[in-house]
């Protein structure tokens, strides 16, 4: 039986996907449940409204909105919605994607984004920030990102070790 989706994914064109691919692996690697749709903040409002708007009520417990240029996807999200919404900015080629951040960052009052970087970084964050959330409430889940700390910690130690060897040759 397929579980229901804990994450709602929606971005503002198809040409967004291929950017917002690390985060979906993340919540794959989390065996967390989510759904992903296009939906414009500014083409379908009306769609976006819906599905966030419903959104809780569908078993939703975070949103993740991706948009570029005029980025107001996490914004309009947020307001038709009291779950946290995550915005990952996406890169543009105007201004690097300085716009897209703005865009999403620059939220007034009263109505919160949480907002991550550009480029593949910030879709992987927008992933674990998801995972973070719904750990507060889901021991399981946080379990496993304990671990999945704790192998960065290895990581890291492992590439300080190579650096050391390199040093002393």
């Amino acid at each position: 039986m397929e579980r229901k989706p804990l994450v709602g994914i929606i971005m503002g064109s198809d040409s967004d996907f291929p950017k917002i691919q690390n985060a979906l692996t993340v919540l794959k690697d989390f065996d967390v449940p989510f759904e992903v749709h296009v939906m414009s903040a500014h083409r379908t409002p009306h769609l976006v409204e819906d599905f966030v708007g419903n959104a809780r009520k569908n078993g939703f417990r975070v949103i993740i909105a991706a948009a570029g240029g005029a980025a107001h996807l996490a914004g309009v999200a947020a307001s038709h919605t009291t779950l946290p919404v995550i915005g990952i900015p996406v890169a543009t080629e105007m201004m690097g994607g300085l716009d897209s951040i703005l865009s999403t960052l620059q939220m007034p009052g009263d109505i919160p984004v949480a907002t991550v970087g550009t480029g593949s970084g910030g879709a992987k964050n927008a992933g674990l920030l998801a995972v973070e959330i719904l750990a507060v409430s889901d021991e399981a889940l946080a379990e496993k990102l304990a671990a999945f700390r704790s192998a960065l910690v290895e990581k890291i130690l492992k590439k300080d070790a190579a650096i050391q060897e390199k040093v002393r040759s």
